[in-house]
This record gives C-alpha cells, sequence and structure tokens, in this order.
C-alpha cells in the first residue's frame, strides 16, 4: 500500500488515500518516486480544462529509482534513477512516422487504463497522464521512464519531465531562438524560469520577462533575464520602448489566456515569433484581423510538450546542467507534501512563485 493524492471527480478537491498497486506486469516497470513536481496542467485537469477519465491519480512531471520490472523489460534495471515521461511516443502513428514524436496520436492511450484500487473501497483508479506521480510509488509503462542524467539530484530532476522539457523546447525546438536575438518570456512560472535560462543558453542578446508579480523580478533575473515588466495593459508598449520602439525578435507565452497570448504577439517586432505554450480553456478566445496579419508579418505556432523528443533531449539537457548552465534548483520555490498539493493549486491560480516540488 502506498499513500496518493486523488481526484475523485473533475472539480472535486483532491483526497488523501491509500492505494494498492498491482505487480508490474509486461513491460511495465514500479518506480519509488523522489519527487513530483506540481503543473499547471495537473490544475487544468483537475478542474476540467483538459480532460481525464476519473477517479484518477494526478501528477505527471517526476523522477525517481525503479524498484521492480515486470517482463520482457530490457535496458532498465532494479535501483535506476529514471525520469517519467508522461507522453511516450508509440513509433507507429503519422506524426511519429514525421518525426514529430510530441504530437503522437497515441501518447495518452494509457491514461484510460486501470492503474491501482483505492485501499478502503476498491475504487478503481486511473493515471492521470500515464503516470500517476502523485503518489509514493506507481507502476507504468517501461515507455513511460528514460534514464535520469548522471550526476543530477533525482527529487530535482523531476522537473526534467514537463517544465524543463517544455521551456527548453519551446526556445531550442519551436522558437528557435538565435544567437543575439531578443526575446520576451510571459508568465515567470516553472515553465517561465526555464525558458529564460534556455533563451540564455542560446545566446539571446536581451531576455524580457513578464510576469503579473513584480515580486518576481529577483527569480527572474536569477535565471538570467536582463528586463522586467510587470504585466498589464500596456505590456506590449512597455517592451517595444526596451527594444528601440521594434519589439521583441521573439515572445514566449506560457500562461495560456487570450490576453497574454494578444500581448505576447504584440510585444514581437514586424516578422517576429510568438510561441504559445500555456493551455488555456475553450472559452479563451484570442482574435485578429486581417489587415494586421498581413501588416506585421508575424508568426504565431503552438507548442505542445516543447516539441521536444525526450529520448533525445533530456540527456542535452543532463550536459547542460552539469556545465552549471542550467539551474533546476533556481525553478523550485517551495518543498512540499502530497497534503499540501491544493494549496499549491491555489498560489498557482494566484500567479505566487515558481515550481513547488513534492518530495517523498
Amino acid at each position: 500500500m502506498v499513500r496518493a493524492a486523488v481526484l475523485p471527480a473533475v472539480g472535486a478537491p483532491l483526497e488523501l488515500a491509500e492505494i494498492e498497486l498491482p505487480e508490474p506486469g509486461p513491460g511495465q516497470v514500479r518506480v519509488r518516486l523522489a519527487a513530483a513536481g506540481v503543473c499547471h496542467s495537473d490544475l487544468s485537469l483537475s478542474n476540467g480544462t483538459m480532460v481525464v477519465p476519473v477517479p484518477a491519480i494526478l501528477g505527471h512531471e517526476g523522477a525517481g529509482t525503479v524498484t521492480a520490472v515486470g517482463e520482457g523489460v530490457t535496458g532498465i534495471a532494479p535501483d535506476s534513477g529514471v525520469v517519467l515521461n508522461w507522453a511516450p511516443s508509440c513509433g507507429g502513428c503519422p506524426a511519429c512516422a514525421r518525426g514529430e514524436v510530441w504530437l503522437c496520436g497515441n501518447a495518452l492511450n494509457g491514461a484510460a487504463n486501470i492503474h491501482a484500487r483505492r485501499v478502503s473501497d476498491g475504487t478503481e483508479l486511473h493515471p492521470g497522464l500515464n503516470v500517476a506521480a502523485f503518489a509514493e510509488e506507481t507502476v507504468v509503462s517501461a515507455s513511460c521512464v528514460l534514464p535520469a542524467p548522471e550526476g543530477v539530484p533525482l527529487a530535482e530532476a523531476a522537473l526534467l519531465g514537463c517544465a524543463v522539457l517544455t521551456g527548453y523546447g519551446a526556445v531550442h525546438h519551436s522558437a528557435r531562438v538565435r544567437e543575439g536575438e531578443t526575446v520576451a518570456v510571459h508568465g515567470v512560472g516553472g515553465v517561465g524560469l526555464a525558458a529564460i535560462q534556455s533563451a540564455r543558453i542560446a545566446g539571446a542578446s536581451r531576455i524580457i520577462a513578464v510576469d503579473v508579480s513584480a515580486a518576481k523580478e529577483e527569480l527572474a533575473r536569477a535565471a538570467g533575464a536582463t528586463d522586467y515588466v510587470v504585466a498589464s495593459d500596456s505590456t506590449a508598449r512597455e517592451i517595444r520602448a526596451l527594444t528601440g520602439k521594434q519589439g521583441v525578435d521573439v515572445a514566449i507565452e506560457c500562461v495560456g489566456r487570450a490576453a497574454t497570448i494578444r500581448a505576447a504577439w504584440d510585444s514581437t517586432r514586424r516578422g517576429g515569433r510568438t510561441t504559445v505554450v500555456g493551455i488555456g480553456g475553450k472559452d479563451q478566445q484570442v482574435t485578429f484581423n486581417a489587415l494586421e496579419i498581413f501588416h506585421w508579418g508575424r508568426t504565431l505556432s503552438g507548442c505542445v510538450y516543447g516539441n521536444t523528443d525526450p529520448a533525445r533531449d533530456v540527456p542535452v539537457l543532463g550536459d547542460h546542467i552539469r556545465a552549471g548552465r542550467l539551474d533546476l534548483g533556481l525553478l523550485v520555490t517551495e518543498r512540499i507534501g502530497l497534503e499540501d498539493i491544493p494549496a499549491a493549486f491555489e498560489n498557482m491560480l494566484a500567479g505566487k512563485g515558481g515550481r513547488a516540488l513534492v518530495t517523498f
């Protein structure tokens, strides 16, 4: 029996419960979690912005130690440190055939499976986003684990499973920031802090961090921001003023709100690029007129999981961490227990802090 944070129904509060996990079957591994990050996507799953079968154990950003492997599993042994990969590619769908593994049409099939049972009443539980990381232990497909980079603390390696991959990929794979370009990062949470560090790694000449909270300026500058703007109705004008009235080359939007997406678009120069990382609801409508699309010649693109291939990119991130270019600890603004996840959700809604990390 292990403890887990269970979402009993969409919109309901999380409940701490003891669950019973099955032994790993063919092609599966059991992992004892070292840590799990509390991501905005978990909040979106809990409130129905994103759909997940319920009741479920949420949590998709985690790392831990393999304790057992099922039949047919190769390349992964007990006592190995691993990073959870919530969106494993199938390798056979049209997206995978194009090399766009982040768009795999079968990546989330495992979320519909029965993952565990609640000890008290036998209720069957689904694994939120495949991996059910809000638990002391989990059983996942072997395709959902990646070797943890050598020399990286296992608790902090949890952040590689979503926030860092997404922020890094948004900069390097989606926006493709080039050396000397100017970048604005809208939203200084876990993903935003990873994007700021990644823009610095890419050689951006100016990195403007934008957030509703003035209290995050010190954190943003520590990550590599050269300027800080408190979000308002005049955000785009302030960014243009900082860039010789031109606007930035690239804007990375990490919030998922219509107003922020529009501000990010407006903050780029003519011919600039806006990458939207934040996950917004269907009610968040962004509008443009046909003339401005022609006149500004800007590019607006979505970004799923940072447009990354985790098997390729996690080792690269490990190199950056070991070289001191990427600081995972900077993203973590509080370390909490399972019982504190609802409070972390509230802080997220209030725009407070970076990444809350559940440590076991």
